[in-house]
């Protein structure tokens, strides 16, 4: 069975792809959470950090019954919303059901969650004594952001509700200009079907196998670097299996785009060591044998260093005005 008869992949313009899909139904609402949430603390003067995480599906079927996902936890993503970026302001993107920062802790445990629990001799239930006190540190530090309302979650399944909700939150978080930050870790499909060439129902299959013809996902990297957040300070991420081919993908991708960081990691490696690229240096960010003993994440150390230079990037931005 073929589900594509003409058997060619199309590059489509970013603007075309907006104009021949449908925004997911929620993204009004979303779009009035996060134009609250950004006007509250642009009035503070706060700075503020998108971050993306997680996978994109791909549908097969306008009426979705099959789809094609992407390798990814969003572990790096949930990760990186625990520790203080700028002043612990973030605006998060988190894929249904993949890591989501505090409970992750929890929710990807290899125990059950009931063997964090013990009952007590008066038939009450509370935390096991082995595991309270790192429970009670996660539990301190999330308490502290419901408080100071200063973490925001948007779902998305699809590669088209990732790029709506993409398109929408940056446009809207411009007006903070370089005092906003783009971390976008999230692990985005290279491929899709088109809606006018799926099928709208299940594709049936007693005709035989399935062949597919994929086209690219629009590169939107570069529309966003230029014209929806162009005063921004954006970091994208390079996944690659082969060493030889990280550091000039990742330059080819800052010259393409023209953004500021791109973080590069391999596969094998990359809960261990990252490079931060520019396009004038390369800065290597590695755990020592002892850090990983004691359990640290490398988000510890990327998350500072983002923070240091893209006060940097305000500070310039600053004098360029002066």
């Amino acid at each position: 069975m073929s589900l594509l008869d003409n058997g060619s992949s199309e590059v489509i313009n970013p603007d075309t792809y907006f104009q021949t899909h449908k925004p997911p139904r929620t993204l009004i609402e979303n779009e009035i959470r996060v134009k609250e949430f950004v006007n509250k603390h642009n009035e503070a003067r706060r700075k503020i950090v998108l971050i993306t995480s997680g996978g994109t599906t791909v549908p097969l079927e306008n009426s979705t019954v099959r789809f094609i996902d992407n390798f990814s936890a969003g572990t790096r993503g949930a990760t990186s919303a625990e520790y203080p970026l700028i002043i612990l302001l973030f605006d998060s993107f988190q894929v249904q059901f993949s890591l989501q920062p505090y409970s992750r802790h929890y929710s990807h445990s290899k125990n059950c969650f009931l063997d964090f629990m013990e009952l007590k001799s008066d038939g009450s239930i509370g935390v096991s004594s082995k595991y309270s006190p790192k429970m009670k540190a996660v539990l301190e530090k999330y308490q502290e952001f419901k408080k100071n309302e200063t973490l925001l979650f948007l779902d998305f399944v699809t590669v088209s509700d990732y790029l709506f909700l993409l398109q929408s939150v940056t446009k809207i978080m411009s007006v903070l200009k370089e005092h906003a930050m783009y971390y976008l870790a999230a692990a985005v499909s290279d491929f899709f079907i088109p809606a006018q060439k799926m099928p709208q129902h299940k594709i049936q299959s007693g005709g035989g196998g399935l062949t597919l013809t994929m086209d690219q996902v629009p590169k939107f990297l570069k529309p966003m670097v230029m014209y929806w957040a162009p005063r921004g300070f954006t970091v994208s991420f390079k996944l690659e299996t082969d060493p030889a081919l990280l550091v000039d993908k990742s330059r080819h991708a800052l010259t393409r785009y023209g953004h500021q960081i791109v973080i590069a990691n391999l596969l094998d490696t990359r809960k261990r060591e990252v490079i931060l690229i520019t396009r004038d240096s390369e800065f290597q960010i590695k755990l020592t044998e002892d850090e990983i003993a004691e359990g640290k994440e490398i988000e510890a150390k990327i998350i500072p260093e983002l923070v240091k230079r893209h006060d940097e990037w305000i500070r310039n931005a600053d004098n360029a005005d002066l």
